[in-house]
């Protein structure tokens, strides 16, 4: 994780795994907004999110990233699962710890990518949670996978679902910049695997999610790449058409990959990051300054 102006600690998941936190103050002189809870994707760390948690900071969020279980320092076997739902209960909990940081008149968001928006979707579905708007960025409702993948996925939760192997996703079809493709490489905290239970959950609750759009309650920004060949555009396209209407804001960008935040051409999507924030959670009027008692001689 960078450390930057973040301060890293632990928390303790309930079957007694430590989970990795980064901790994002909001920037001095901001009106404070709110607190934003960031959920990363598959094999990656909070701390590859460093340039999106600033400028959430600067725009007066307070910002929590935490490495799921199995990824970055977080306890767990690499890629693993230790069960289905331990995914979702991890973040229930980390929302809950957020959610007491939250002022009267401030908002909570949850932005997830990738599989760490599914867990997103699956929570606010699933439980009853004090998040006030989404964040999705490429979702993982429904992954490329060729049919060997598909049947080997398949057969693995079955028989082995904690054997964990290569995960199809390939560095170079992340970002058309070079850079971001050369440091998730690079980077120690990264890893390529996927346990055969890991690949269940995520194949089963895509499809769940999209089934329940029409029931949609929590305001959404949905941002996606068109030219993703990570997790397939169409499902997110169902996704913002199946929703009720206004709940969901959504932006395809035609010519990025997986990693909308990291792409070459990012400023598109912070602008529309941006615009959504400003229309559903504005910054507080600032008090209007003090006016001095006048001095008496």
């Amino acid at each position: 994780m960078s450390h930057s102006d973040s301060t890293l600690s632990t928390f303790t998941a309930a079957d007694g795994d430590n989970l990795a936190v980064q901790y994002w103050p909001p920037q001095l002189g901001v009106p404070r907004r709110g607190v934003v809870v960031l959920v990363h994707g598959l094999g990656e760390h909070a701390g590859r999110y460093e340039r999106l948690a600033q400028t959430l900071t600067s725009w007066g969020f307070a910002v929590h990233g935490y490495d799921q279980c199995g990824h970055g320092d977080s306890g767990g076997v690499r890629g693993r699962l230790p069960n289905t739902m331990r995914l979702i209960e991890d973040l229930y909990d980390i929302v809950d710890s957020a959610s007491r940081r939250v002022a009267p008149g401030e908002s909570l968001i949850v932005l997830g990518h990738s599989v760490g928006a599914l867990v997103a979707c699956c929570l606010v579905l699933l439980r009853d949670v004090p998040v006030d708007g989404l964040v999705l960025s490429s979702p993982a409702f429904k992954p490329y996978l060729t049919p060997l993948q598909k049947m080997f996925l398949s057969v693995l939760p079955r028989f082995a679902p904690n054997l964990t192997v290569r995960s199809p996703v390939l560095p170079e079809a992340l970002s058309h910049d070079p850079e971001v493709v050369e440091a998730y490489r690079a980077d120690p905290l990264v890893h390529d695997r996927i346990s055969g239970r890991l690949a269940h959950f995520i194949t089963e609750a895509g499809p769940r999610v999209l089934a329940r759009a029409g029931r949609w309650k929590v305001p959404t920004l949905l941002l996606y790449g068109g030219e993703d060949c990570v997790v397939k555009p169409q499902a997110c396209r169902q996704f913002a058409e199946s929703a009720p209407p206004g709940l969901v804001t959504a932006h395809d960008f035609p010519h990025h990959y997986h990693e909308v935040f990291n792409e070459l051409e990012s400023e598109p999507v912070y602008a529309a990051l941006r615009d959504w924030v400003e229309q559903r959670f504005p910054a507080p009027a600032a008090a209007p300054p003090r006016r001095r008692s006048p001095a008496y001689l």
